[in-house]
């Protein structure tokens, strides 16, 4: 008798990733799935403390909304991402659907860990700014740093990189705040 045996698709695509257990978190980067390992308590903690100072902005200019992982952004059929904050304006709510985001978000926010580094910092930023993410931020709770890509004909050029007492300067979100000493305080 032979045996029947399942096997890996040679690119997965959305539909293949919606059937995966939701006991794990995972992503599709060009129709490579990865498995997204559980993040560290200092990563979500430096997570929350963005995601908090950019909905105390977004909501009292009333931009948009900010929301925080785990979110399925599906860019493509093989491209499903979960960024760690992202924010989306006001004028772009109707990609926010009842499962999934359906669109690049306008303001990315990767925290990067040991098992997520490389990836976030060259093959997701590939895809964010190919599919028209307008700002991105790398966050390296490593050295304390937080470093700003701005997007600019579906690419990234580095805005600026800010550490140690500065207060980050979002050329998407003027007015915006972020002392770099409040998000990475010790806890």
């Amino acid at each position: 008798r032979e045996r029947m045996s399942a096997s890996k698709p040679l690119r997965y695509t959305y539909e293949d990733y919606a059937r995966l257990p939701d006991d794990r978190r995972y992503e599709v980067i060009d129709g490579e799935l990865y498995l997204t390992p559980p993040p560290t308590p200092y990563h979500q903690i430096v997570a929350r403390r963005i995601q908090r100072l950019l909905e105390e902005h977004v909501e009292r200019a009333s931009l948009g909304i900010v929301i925080q992982a785990p979110c399925d952004v599906v860019l493509s059929r093989f491209d499903v991402l979960q960024p760690d904050v992202f924010f989306i304006s006001t004028g772009r709510r109707a990609v926010i659907g009842e499962k999934y985001i359906s669109d690049a978000p306008d303001l990315v926010v990767e925290v990067l860990s040991a098992g997520t580094r490389k990836r976030d910092r060259i093959l997701k930023s590939r895809r964010y700014s190919r599919f028209g993410v307008r700002e991105m931020w790398i966050v390296d709770p490593k050295v304390e740093t937080i470093e700003v890509f701005v997007g600019h004909d579906r690419r990234f050029r580095r805005g600026a990189t800010y550490a140690g007492d500065d207060v980050l300067r979002s050329p998407l979100l003027p007015g915006l705040e972020v002392p770099l000493a409040h998000v990475f305080a010790p806890i």
